[in-house]
């Protein structure tokens, strides 16, 4: 089985600060797949190599087989055209800590965008889709309404249906509840939580520990842009090996 992800020795700087350290990991089909860590341990610039809005300096990323932003031949890599990236980034949906919705548009709207421009649907054809996801994610009777009218987990939200709406084969959310006040986290977490049990396969940067545990496949530990301990979630929560991990549980549990 072709694994969704997978990460090979892929190394990240900006400017003279290495970020990213050499990260090898895999995500299956179907899997949820938490990263979790310290602010500035790497983890969203790593979601962002994914689909290539940040560019790698070493190693490989694929996703479904394919490698992300480069074709190979013989021993060199080519980047690819603006194109042809954009044609793989329409298989992975993400979700921003900041909605980052279109402020003139409404929900509808917003949800209906990418399918119309990127993929030429008939507008019928996206509004009809674009009406059934923002049901999934429950705001049907929202559809009319403005960002500035909406909650911010009502925004996150339609964020999530947003990427849903381009039919992705991957999910990356990138900390989708750190903007929220908490009495809002609870929504965005449920609609993720049927995401998962429909069988979307997810990486999760998160800080929602609970999340991790009872949703979650695999759970990664990243600090200093390395990958410190993998597993379980359960596992690695209750009985994290390396003292770092250990640490930064004892603050976050």
């Amino acid at each position: 089985m072709t694994a969704m992800v997978r990460a090979e020795g892929v190394h990240k700087s900006f400017g003279p600060t290495h970020v990213l350290k050499g990260i090898d990991l895999e995500v299956a089909p179907r899997e949820v797949f938490c990263l979790v860590g310290p602010s500035g341990s790497g983890k969203s610039t790593f979601l962002r190599c994914i689909n290539h809005l940040e560019k790698i300096n070493a190693g490989r990323l694929y996703v479904d087989g394919h490698l992300v932003g480069y074709r190979q031949q013989g021993n060199k890599l080519y980047e690819l055209k603006d194109k042809e990236v954009a044609a793989q980034r329409k298989d992975i949906g993400m979700v921003f800590q900041r909605f980052n919705l279109f402020p003139h548009m409404t929900a509808l709207e917003n949800v209906m965008e990418a399918p119309v421009q990127v993929k030429r649907e008939s507008k019928a054809t996206a509004r009809e889709r674009a009406m059934r996801l923002l049901d999934r994610v429950g705001l049907a009777d929202k559809a009319a309404g403005y960002p500035t009218q909406l909650s911010g987990g009502q925004q996150q939200r339609v964020a999530i249906a947003r990427a849903l709406a381009m039919e992705p084969k991957l999910m990356l959310f990138d900390e989708p509840t750190s903007a929220l006040d908490p009495e809002l986290v609870g929504e965005v977490l449920d609609v993720m939580r049927d995401l998962a049990q429909s069988g979307m396969t997810m990486i999760v940067v998160t800080h929602e520990m609970g999340f991790a545990r009872e949703v979650g496949d695999a759970l990664v530990f990243m600090d200093d842009g390395v990958v410190v301990e993998s597993g379980h979630p359960r596992e690695v929560l209750t009985n994290p090996q390396h003292q770092r991990t250990k640490a930064f549980l004892s603050k976050v549990l």
